[in-house]
């Protein structure tokens, strides 16, 4: 797009000359997309890890600090990974880089613009920790497996609410994705135990180097039955996968639980999922400071700089205001809001210990008369909600007074 851009503003009758199809990644690439909870999204990547023992792939995060966080649980849990972001100096990513090219690396975690310039042919997945807002941004992910003719899978983990950025994706790339339930832990037990015989049916065996200790194994080895011998071998390696998958509860969001919020509406299942995918922060900025929905969205843009979190519900009042973010980005998000003003404001921002109904009684009109907006479309409440359309004989004409709003 950027360089679309200039060539529109800078140069006169271009040739534009095309290497294969614009946005569409190669026919040898599955594509595959698991949905859970947002929250449950590190949980789905390790099952996605351990029901592919020979995993040789990228994993893609948004952000440095997410990469970093995504890294090192997967190296505390035991898993060959290490993360390629903007913080490391030269000498350290040229590290990584060689750790994974060689294959002693089997995960590496990285952002995109941490990942330019990583060039491997014999990647087996690529894996959407978060899919990117821009269609174009994934084509290029998905495009660095599947490569030379082999055989590649591209996996995104999403929540309920970015089933549309899955459908984008489709009509943009001309490629059709295919929903897979999340791996039980049953599946995966099967699959590492399978896998482990496969690895001893193929290790090397130096006889040479082993001859001098045969006499003293068959003797601590001899009451053991042939079958006992190879339930403990198997069960060494095995044990830690049965111990944690064992009651390992179901993770696959369940059909329909996000179109709700896909459509905009509310009730109960909404509220349930916002309140353990996001957190909810009170703002003290609103309508009478000239705030509105898409302003706050670019403040909140402008605190994280090039992190692009989810945003839950917007509530824009007069004195103050209400908005819901992933709760990955809270911590961080707090920290830099505090830091900054909106307008001549100074930005105060604390998690909400309650919505909108309890804190902002005095905020209510008393009467069906409404100040409006001041962007002069029309008289409407002061809690405006982003993306919410009224219901018939709700609010009439778009004037929502007490009887109108909902409760």
């Amino acid at each position: 797009k950027e360089m679309i851009s200039i060539t529109k503003n800078y140069m006169h009758n271009p040739d534009r000359i095309e290497a294969g199809k614009m946005n569409q990644g190669a026919d040898t690439v599955e594509h595959i997309y698991y949905q859970a909870h947002a929250k449950d999204r590190y949980l789905v990547l390790k099952r996605i890890a351990d029901i592919n023992p020979n995993i040789y792939g990228i994993i893609f995060c948004r952000t440095r600090m997410e990469t970093k966080e995504v890294a090192n649980k997967l190296m505390h849990d035991g898993y060959n990974a290490d993360a390629l972001h903007g913080d490391l100096s030269q000498a350290q990513r040229d590290e990584v880089m060689g750790r994974f090219r060689s294959k002693h690396l089997q995960l590496l975690v990285a952002t995109d613009v941490a990942a330019r310039g990583l060039d491997v042919d014999n990647l087996s997945h690529v894996i959407n920790y978060n899919l990117p807002d821009e269609s174009e941004v994934y084509i290029h992910r998905s495009g660095r497996t599947g490569r030379a003719g082999r055989k590649g899978i591209s996996i995104a983990i999403i929540h309920g609410r970015e089933i549309g950025k899955i459908k984008a994706i489709e009509k943009k790339s001309n490629k059709n994705f295919e929903r897979q339930d999340i791996p039980n832990g049953e599946e995966i037990c099967q699959v590492q135990l399978y896998a482990l015989i496969e690895k001893l049916q193929k290790v090397q065996v130096d006889d040479h180097q082993i001859e001098p200790y045969m006499p003293e194994i068959h003797t601590k080895l001899a009451s053991l039955t042939r079958d006992d011998l190879v339930k403990r071998l198997v069960s060494v390696e095995f044990n830690r996968f049965l111990s944690y998958y064992k009651d390992s509860p179901d993770l696959n969001l369940k059909e329909g639980k996000g179109n709700r919020d896909e459509k905009g509406e509310r009730g109960s299942k909404r509220r349930e999922r916002s309140s353990e995918d996001f957190e909810r922060f009170h703002i003290n900025v609103g309508s009478k400071h000239n705030l509105a929905p898409a302003r706050l969205i670019g403040l909140i843009n402008e605190a994280l700089d090039s992190s692009k979190p989810q945003i839950g519900k917007i509530e824009v009042l007069r004195q103050f205001s209400f908005f819901e973010i992933e709760k990955a980005y809270a911590k961080e998000l707090s920290e830099k809001l505090n830091t900054m003003k909106f307008g001549e404001v100074p930005v105060k921002v604390e998690v909400s210990k309650g919505g909108p109904r309890e804190q902002n009684r005095e905020e209510r009109p008393r009467s069906k008369k409404s100040s409006g907006r001041r962007d002069g479309r029309g008289s409407r409440n002061e809690a405006s909600e982003w993306n919410f359309k009224p219901k018939k004989g709700r609010g009439g004409s778009g004037r929502r007074g007490n009887k109108g709003r909902r409760r």
